[in-house]
This record gives C-alpha cells, structure tokens and sequence, in this order.
C-alpha cells in the first residue's frame, strides 16, 4: 500500500529506498553503539571521550530522522525497528562491561569507519535516480567523517 505517491519511477524509488533504509539502520545502529559505549567508558580522558559520544549520538539521531523522513516523503515507509537494526547493521557488536577511554575511542573510529564506507556506497547509488537523496547522504556522511577525524586524531 502507497499512501504517499512518489515523484520517482518505480525502478529508481527501489534503488533510492534500499539506499535510505540502510542508512537509517547504520544510523540507529550507530546511535545506540556510541551510547552503549558512553555509559562505559572509563579512563583518565573519561570526560572528554564521554562528551565527545554523546555528540555522534545526537548526531546520528538526528539524520536518521531526517533519513526516516525524506524515506516517508518518497512513499517509503522507514524500519527503524530493533530486529531490522540487528539484521541490517554493518557495525560489530559492542561487548559488554566497562571500556577504556582508548578502547572506547577505537571503538567508534571502526564503528563511524564502517558506516561511512556504507554511506559513501549509497551516495554514488543515489547519483543517478535521485539526486536529492543523494545531496542528503553526502551532508550526513560529511558530518559523519568530521567525528571520524575527531576520534582518530584522539588516539594519535
């Protein structure tokens, strides 16, 4: 059922959607990892790397609302729900218990690594059939590579 017509062809809105969805499960993912790690993480540079979280956090929150939402806007309805999360992520389990600062740090340096390799996929996917979605994948993974420095150049 289609309650929201949209301006794509049916072959191009596939591409699109598949592109989207995996976006908003990394993005979910992503959210949870960095938030999982953050009430963790222990070490003399705790403050920093626990603030720093909580920023990928607010980050990935935010685009995968944004993500969700051009989705609905295409006619696609977006599957943020715990199972399809677990299933479609492209970033490993986390392990459970107390992490140190610099593990936690190389942490997200993986976890942002793999979903920017994902994302980077999506972008030249979207190139063609959609080049407002893509324009929208190449801010987040824009934002995403910034974190990604930031967490790399706190392990140099």
């Amino acid at each position: 059922m289609y309650v929201v017509k949209s301006p794509l062809s049916d072959s191009d809105l596939k591409i699109v959607a598949e592109a989207l969805q995996g976006a908003l499960v990394d993005l979910v993912d992503l959210s949870l990892v960095a938030k999982q790690v953050h009430w963790n993480v222990v070490g003399p540079r705790f403050r920093s790397v626990h603030l720093q979280l909580d920023d990928v956090v607010t980050s990935a929150r935010l685009h995968s609302d944004t993500v969700a939402e051009r989705a609905s806007a295409l006619g696609v309805s977006p599957d943020g729900r715990a199972a399809t999360v677990a299933a479609g992520s492209g970033i490993g389990a986390v392990s459970d218990g107390w992490v140190k600062d610099a593990d936690a740090v190389g942490r997200l340096v993986d976890a942002l690594g793999a979903v920017i390799t994902r994302m980077r996929e999506r972008v030249k996917a979207t190139e063609s059939p959609d080049p407002v979605s893509q324009d929208l994948l190449i801010g987040i993974t824009a934002d995403l590579e910034k974190h990604h420095w930031m967490f790399q150049a706190e392990n140099g």
